[in-house]
């Protein structure tokens, strides 16, 4: 089997007016919660390919990504001319190691995540199979403005089926509607975050699932390694786990 193969889009929302998403019917090989693909277009007769982490759960009929248009990118600017019923080039394997078998089972499991990279942990959520190994899970999705925050309807759903969940709107660039103001690394080091969800310190039966820009990840990783926690591997179990979205 060719390692592309062509399909068509469904489904776009748009957010913001740069924030959009799609939904692709494709025939690829089965994946796990919290992997991505590639998506590409053909483009001056060359095909441009980029990863998107998948949206949406395993078991879902059609594949959802959540994108950001960037100005004069070399494949977001194309993905955002696209309409229903349009042909888009999806990678048949998925890949990646940010998914919850590589992760191990504790108290508490915090997913901290920032602008478009919170998508891998909607796919873990949509999942569902978290709920078995953590007796609590921890959202923090850290946005600019008010606006960035999408899928809240989806989240606002898992709230109110799984009382163990708890989901923290971060805005670090205006007041918040709801949630907390600053960055990921602010909220984590003066206890506001702890605070907020009512959790008395962060604890080494708890695990750090880090997805977003690089600066965030490095700080962040630098941080909770000052804090006493270490960096997960398969041949040593620690509390890091993370994962740079370009």
């Amino acid at each position: 089997m060719s390692s592309w193969v062509e399909g068509k889009v469904v489904e776009i929302n748009w957010w913001t007016p740069s924030l959009f998403s799609l939904k692709v019917a494709a025939d690829i090989e089965p994946f796990c919660a919290g992997q991505f693909t590639k998506l590409g277009l053909e483009i001056n007769n060359k095909k441009v390919a980029r990863a998107y982490s998948f949206v949406n759960a395993p078991a879902d009929p059609l594949l959802e990504f959540f994108l950001i248009e960037v100005d004069k990118g070399a494949l977001s600017s194309h993905l955002a001319q696209l309409g229903e019923g349009d042909n888009i080039w999806v990678n048949t394997k998925p890949s990646g190691f940010f998914v919850l078998d590589e992760v191990p089972k504790a108290n508490t499991l915090w997913m901290l995540s920032t602008g478009t990279a919170i998508g891998p942990f909607l796919s873990i959520l949509a999942d569902g199979k978290l709920w078995r190994d953590y007796d609590r899970v921890v959202l923090v999705h850290g946005v600019r403005h008010n606006t960035d925050l999408c899928y809240q309807d989806q989240i606002k759903a898992t709230e109110k089926l799984f009382p163990q969940f708890k989901y923290v709107q971060l805005v670090s660039r205006e007041t918040p509607e709801n949630g907390l103001h600053g960055r990921i690394t602010h909220v984590l080091s003066n206890g506001e975050l702890l605070s907020y969800c009512n959790i008395g310190e962060f604890a080494h039966d708890h695990h750090f699932m880090l997805c977003g820009n690089p600066a965030m990840v490095k700080d962040t990783t630098a941080l909770l390694l000052e804090m006493g926690f270490k960096k997960h591997r398969r041949a040593e179990a620690g509390h890091i786990t993370v994962e740079q979205y370009w």
